[in-house]
């Protein structure tokens, strides 16, 4: 899979009715995963939003997920640009560049899901977000 860029947006905990009106504006196909599928089956945000996906038969890509329990949810603050794809050594490369001088919140290492992933904001501000497929 080639690397994308694509936003991606936090919610205050309505990320599955969002994610299913924009299926219904773009079309496309739409996967879900909920924070229960991912290690907290027995939370009160279990049935919430981990990550969804959006790819619309255009090729627009729109990614979500509902603010974890204990993370600040900011209204016009809730966006973050997402780097993905297999190519370890290119994203790593972008981890590098985006990180330097900024704020690392999720250092780039393993997650639970099986993917390396990162988060930052880099020094003017933006939040990024790097995941890094793993090989299956």
């Amino acid at each position: 899979m080639a690397s994308r860029l694509n936003p991606y947006i936090s919610f205050g905990g309505n990320a599955r009715e969002a994610m299913e009106f924009y299926k219904e504006v773009f079309g496309g196909s739409l996967s879900i995963n909920t924070f229960g599928e991912f290690g907290a089956p027995d939370t009160e945000s279990s049935d919430k939003i981990m990550h969804s996906l959006l790819e619309a038969d255009n090729g627009f890509v729109l990614m979500g997920a509902d603010t974890p329990p204990g993370m600040p949810h900011n209204p016009g603050d809730n966006i973050a640009v997402s780097l993905s794809g297999d190519d370890a050594d290119e994203l790593r490369g972008y981890w590098t560049k985006l990180s330097e001088n900024g704020t690392v919140s999720v250092p780039l290492e393993k997650q639970m899901w099986g993917d390396e992933f990162g988060a930052c904001v880099d020094r003017f501000g933006i939040s990024w977000m790097v995941n890094i497929t793993q090989p299956q």
